[in-house]
């Protein structure tokens, strides 16, 4: 379907390091299935690694929301809480 067939252009283009493009691809997924979770969950990576943890913990939680037993997301949320707070500790 088209939301997998857009997960999966996001995941490619992710491993691509082109994260603008990945975030937009997971966006549309969400859009096409919004009860979709793995796009969430790619989105909120890419967030991550952009170093954006507000947003990427709001996709994290979005996951869990949909399915609870996502363990990784809850490893993912849990990381993004905690590097947020070593952020603000260190002062930017």
């Amino acid at each position: 379907d088209l939301a997998t067939a857009l997960n999966d252009r996001g995941q490619a283009r992710y491993l691509r390091v082109e994260f603008a493009a990945a975030v937009q691809d997971f966006t549309a997924a969400i859009e096409c299935q919004p009860g979709f979770e793995v796009p969430y969950y790619n989105r909120g990576l890419v967030r991550y690694r952009l170093g954006d943890f507000d947003e990427a913990m709001k996709d994290f939680r979005k996951v869990l929301e949909l399915n609870p037993h996502f363990e990784d997301a809850a490893l993912s949320l849990k990381q993004a809480i905690l590097d947020k707070e070593e952020k603000q500790k260190r002062g930017y």
